[in-house]
């Protein structure tokens, strides 16, 4: 019993570094993290936690938003839903369209699955997604880690396709503009219900 809990902790720890590893390289573009990145159980576990860490992080710039307007409980878990399952859901889209132009493009690549991962690093800078809440600052820093994020996966296309970083990139902008805009309806619909809301109670 303790020999499987021993086991298992350091499993864990090792899960842990292996995030900061990781976390660390995709921010700063390291090709071969991503050119390395292959689908396994582990590295696609680590590149979900990634993508589930910036979906977190994003949820929470809107929550604390709603709270300092005073939103009910309600509002609140619902944003905080609508934020994270959006981003993940960006991420398999933003995947997808990357894999089928990338096809179109160089009918011999990785398949939609071994694009996961790398795509998934790419997705770090969207963990630092909290310091929008910097007052000012926040929508230039928005800006900025959407812009940092658009280079990482830059870098993983073209490393995960074999492919030149200008084929890289314009397949990355078929699908990247695509997502801002779905990120910028969802931010508007969360707006509208929250002043519908508002309104309801007074």
């Amino acid at each position: 019993m303790d020999q499987n809990l021993r086991e298992e902790m350091s499993e864990n720890d090792k899960l842990k570094q292996g995030l900061f590893k990781t976390l660390s390289n995709a921010l700063v573009l390291d090709a071969s993290l991503y050119e390395n990145a292959r689908n396994t159980p582990k590295t696609h576990r680590l590149a979900l936690t990634i993508v589930i860490l910036a979906a977190l992080s994003h949820a929470l710039g809107s929550a604390v938003i709603l709270l300092i307007n005073l939103a009910t409980i309600p509002e609140l878990l619902v944003t905080l839903v609508i934020d994270a399952l959006w981003l993940i859901a960006g991420y398999y889209f933003w995947t997808f369209t990357i894999w089928k132009v990338g096809q179109w493009l160089k009918p011999i690549d990785p398949t939609y699955s071994d694009l996961l991962s790398p795509i998934g690093f790419a997705y770090a800078p969207q963990v630092l997604n909290f310091l929008t809440l910097i007052p000012l600052l926040g929508r230039s820093i928005e800006l900025i880690l959407a812009a940092w994020s658009l280079l990482a996966v830059i870098v993983a296309v073209r490393q995960g396709l074999d492919i030149t970083t200008r084929k890289a990139a314009f397949i990355c902008l078929i699908g990247w503009p695509l997502i801002q805009i779905a990120i910028g309806l969802v931010q508007v619909l969360e707006q509208q219900l929250f002043t519908k809301g508002v309104g309801a109670v007074y």
